[in-house]
């Protein structure tokens, strides 16, 4: 994609409309059309599940990721630090797992960062 003024002297760099830097060195996470992805565009679900007899929560929904634009594991230091537990991304499927049973208080959480969460499952 070709800057503003593109070849002559007052050409400037394409830049992102969230973080203003050039699309080259930006980090904010972007949809397969290449917009940038708020934060309110992503629907996110959180699920209890249990695995070996312990509870882990899911939270799945977060927009396609690359290396470049991943922000997940600040999310998850982020929720490890406000809860208190152990817990891992996922690179496979893109989802966050956190050891222990916290679905409605990372639905709290993440409204509060205003991401449209819901818990999902029973």
């Amino acid at each position: 994609m070709s800057g503003l003024f593109a070849g002559t002297p007052l050409q400037q760099p394409v830049t992102c409309e969230r973080c203003a830097q050039p699309h080259a060195t930006c980090s904010c996470p972007r949809g397969r059309d290449g917009k940038v992805l708020r934060p309110q565009d992503q629907q996110l679900r959180i699920r209890r599940e249990k695995r070996g007899g312990k509870m882990v929560t899911v939270i799945t929904g977060f927009a396609p990721r690359s290396p470049r634009t991943d922000d997940l594991p600040t999310l998850l230091s982020e929720f490890k630090k406000k809860l208190a537990t152990g817990g891992k991304v996922d690179s496979n499927s893109g989802e966050i797992e956190l050891q222990g049973d916290h679905r409605d208080k990372l639905v709290a959480l993440l409204i509060i960062m205003k991401y449209p969460a819901k818990p999902a499952g029973g």
